[in-house]
C-alpha cells in the first residue's frame, strides 16, 4: 500500500507538463489562423491604388492643346449674319443745296445689314435729314419761316475692315432714293410771277413762273441718286460697336439736285 501511494506523485509530475505543452501549442495555432495572410492584404488595398489610374486620362484630355485650338479658331471666324445700327448727327450741305440750306441740320438714321461673311454684306439704311433754310432763302421766298427735310433710302454693299480686336472700319456705296419736302409758313410772292433760283430749287416753278393757283407754299419731290462713304468702329461690348460715319448723298430730278454730307454717330450690334 505504501508503494502505490508513492507512484501517484510521479505520474502527476509527468502528466502535468505534457498537458501544459499541448494547451500552449493549441493556443498558438489558433492565433495564427485568425491573423490575415499576406496574400489577402494587397487585395483590400487594390481599389485605392486603382482610382488615380482611372482619373488620369480625364485630366490629360482636358489639358491637351489640340482640343482647345479648334474652339479658338471657330470663335475667330464667327460673325453675325444680321447687324443693326441706329445713330444721329448733323449734315453739311454741298452743291446747289448749300445756297439755300444751312449746315448743321440734325439727322436720325437706322439700318439693317445682311452679312455674307465677316468682311462682306448688304446694308439698307433709312435716314431723315433736317434742312433748315438760310435767311437769304427765306427772303427770296418772301416768307417769314419754313421747314424742310429729306427722307433717304440707301442700299449699299458694305466692306468691313477689322483692324484689331477693338477697332475696325467699313466702306459702303450704292444707289439711293430721296424724298424732299417742305412748307413755307406764308409768302407774299405773286402767283404767275417769274421764278427765282430758290423756287427753282424748291420745285414749284413751271415754264419759268410760279403756279397761278398759288400752290407753291408746299414742296414735295422725289429724286434718285447715289451715296458713298465709310465709318470707323470701336467695340464697347462683346456684341456692340460704337461707330462714326461720313457719307456723301446726291439726288437729282429735272435738273434739281439735293446734296448733303451727313456725319453720324451711333451704335451697331
Amino acid at each position: 500500500m505504501i508503494r502505490k501511494f508513492r507512484a501517484v506523485p510521479q505520474f502527476d509530475a509527468v502528466l502535468k507538463p505534457a498537458l501544459m505543452m499541448i494547451l500552449a501549442g493549441t493556443a498558438t495555432l489558433f492565433a495564427q489562423q485568425t491573423q490575415p495572410t499576406p496574400s489577402q492584404q494587397p487585395q483590400t488595398q487594390q481599389p485605392r491604388t486603382q482610382q488615380p489610374q482611372v482619373q488620369q486620362p480625364e485630366s490629360n484630355q482636358e489639358a491637351t492643346p489640340e482640343e482647345s485650338t479648334p474652339i479658338r479658331k471657330s470663335n475667330a471666324n464667327q460673325y453675325n449674319k444680321w447687324t443693326f445700327n441706329v445713330g444721329g448727327g448733323a449734315s453739311l450741305t454741298n452743291g446747289n443745296t448749300a445756297n439755300f440750306v444751312r449746315s448743321g441740320g440734325g439727322i436720325a438714321a437706322a439700318g439693317i445689314a445682311r452679312n455674307g461673311s465677316k468682311y462682306l454684306g448688304l446694308r439698307l439704311d433709312f435716314q431723315w435729314d433736317n434742312l433748315p433754310l438760310k435767311s437769304s432763302a427765306l427772303q427770296a421766298a418772301q416768307a417769314t419761316g419754313a421747314n424742310s427735310h429729306v427722307y433717304s433710302l440707301l442700299l449699299d454693299p458694305i466692306i468691313n475692315i477689322p483692324a484689331s480686336t477693338n477697332w475696325g472700319g467699313y466702306l459702303l456705296a450704292g444707289p439711293a432714293f430721296y424724298h424732299r419736302s417742305g412748307k413755307l409758313d406764308s409768302s407774299t410772292a405773286i402767283p404767275g410771277s417769274a421764278c427765282d433760283t430758290f423756287f427753282l430749287w424748291w420745285g414749284h416753278c413751271f415754264n419759268g413762273s410760279l403756279p397761278i393757283d398759288g400752290n407753291f407754299l408746299h414742296s414735295s419731290q422725289n429724286e434718285f441718286g447715289y451715296n458713298f462713304g465709310g465709318g470707323i468702329t470701336r467695340k464697347i461690348r462683346p456684341n456692340m460697336d460704337l461707330y462714326v460715319e461720313f457719307r456723301y448723298l446726291h439726288g437729282k430730278h429735272d435738273n434739281v439736285t439735293t446734296d448733303l454730307r451727313p456725319i453720324t454717330i451711333g451704335v451697331r450690334w
